[in-house]
């Protein structure tokens, strides 16, 4: 049986997520540029995907998981993070001078 706080599991690292301050709403394409597609992450891998890449290129080039996932930098993260309970909150450093 599925608990109603059962989000399903996160579209980076595939772990569990449950309702609560360890999750995070993610827009694929910022929503300064007008995305709207969303999904539910781990708060950690929304503040990674954040605090690697500015919004332009999120929206230009890494605007799905999948692209994503084939960046080396998240493939790193994600090998660490699985390791982790899902409840982990992180932190993370912001991109340097503002883009990456």
């Amino acid at each position: 049986m599925t608990s109603t706080n059962d989000l399903g599991p996160c579209a980076l690292c595939g772990r569990p997520m449950v309702k609560g301050e360890a999750v995070d709403r993610h827009h694929w394409v910022p929503k300064r540029f007008k995305g709207t597609d969303w999904s539910w992450l781990h708060r950690i891998c929304h503040k990674k995907i954040h605090s690697l890449y500015d919004e332009a290129t999120l929206a230009v080039r890494l605007s799905s998981p999948e692209a994503l996932l084939a960046e080396e930098e998240i493939q790193s993260f994600i090998r660490w993070v699985r390791k982790q309970p899902p409840d982990k909150l992180g932190r993370h450093r912001p991109p340097k001078n503002g883009k990456r």
